[in-house]
């Protein structure tokens, strides 16, 4: 009975737990990212976001490409830590 017992509650567990994280992946466009020093401000703000996985900055572009867990972190969230620090951006259009 005891193991009776013990599954159902792991297995209810299991069904409140929550939704699994989802690592998203998107491509934001920061038009005003034009100085050499321009990245790594980008670049320090998104790692200070909880979540980031990946960055992948290109000046050239004017593009940061960024992994995230979606639990931890949103697009809003990402957007808002690059214009706290001088740099608005949206989500780029393919």
């Amino acid at each position: 009975m005891n193991k009776t017992i013990i599954l159902a509650i792991l297995f209810f567990a299991g069904l409140t737990h929550g939704a699994r994280a989802e690592i998203v992946s998107t491509t934001l466009l920061v038009e005003s990212m034009t100085c050499v020093a321009c990245p790594y401000i980008v670049r320090q703000a998104l790692d200070a976001v909880e979540g980031i996985q990946t960055i992948s900055i290109n000046k050239q572009k004017k593009t940061a490409a960024v992994t995230f867990d979606d639990r931890k972190t949103s697009i809003a969230e990402l957007t808002k830590a690059i214009g706290d620090v001088g740099y608005p951006s949206r989500v780029k259009n393919n």
